[in-house]
């Protein structure tokens, strides 16, 4: 029988890349929009203090094993920025923040030169037994790459469009699902998860 777990996230771009990944790891993943548990106010200093966040409240409201990811873009050019605050860099917290984010970004980037844009994406995975879990499984996660002059692509969220990958010669947004799944931040993280998760089994 698959162990009930809720993702703390309201992002339905996350619950869409983690979900099915979850699943392959024995996960009966249940999102927490569908059990209308709003995201606490993410007040730590780093993106593991705030995937504990996360996943702590999540886990108090529902009583299930909470799964978290708390993650960013960070741009050496803005001196870590948007960093932490990289869902909400426009100022902005609906269906419009994705584009005003991006914008900004490349706003504040139009003088930068094209040699000097590299960022990096960083994810940080965390799981708990219970709210109270004294010795949560943390899992982190990087990938490297620069700033696109202009968006790039139609698929993933976020800031993918302007994410170029020298990896894959392309940005993230020009990726397919199941490429996106092998070499993103969030994809090394949960590959790390997996691991932790077996030496504990």
């Amino acid at each position: 029988m698959k162990q009930k777990v809720v993702l703390a996230t309201g992002n339905q771009g996350k619950v869409k890349e983690m979900a099915d990944v979850l699943a392959d790891f024995g996960f009966d993943v249940i999102a927490q929009t569908d059990l209308n548990i709003e995201s606490p106010e993410e007040t730590g200093l780093t993106f593991i203090e705030n995937a504990l966040l996360k996943a702590r409240y999540a886990s108090k409201i529902s009583g299930l094993p909470a799964i978290a990811d708390d993650s960013g873009l960070v741009v050496k050019a803005l001196s870590g920025a948007p960093g932490l605050y990289s869902a909400r860099y426009a100022g902005v917290d609906d269906n419009t923040a994705d584009a005003k984010n991006r914008a900004k970004l490349l706003s504040d980037l139009a003088h930068v030169a094209p040699t000097e844009r590299q960022a990096k994406f960083v994810s940080c995975i965390v799981m708990l037994q219970h709210e109270t879990d004294p010795s949560p499984i943390i899992a982190e996660g990087e990938c490297f790459g620069e700033i696109a002059l202009a968006e790039k692509g139609d698929n993933g969220f976020g800031y993918d469009s302007i994410f170029f990958s020298p990896e894959v010669n392309c940005t993230f947004a020009e990726l397919e699902t199941e490429q996106k799944k092998k070499i993103s931040h969030r994809a090394k993280a949960l590959s790390v998860l997996k691991n932790k998760l077996a030496i504990r089994a």
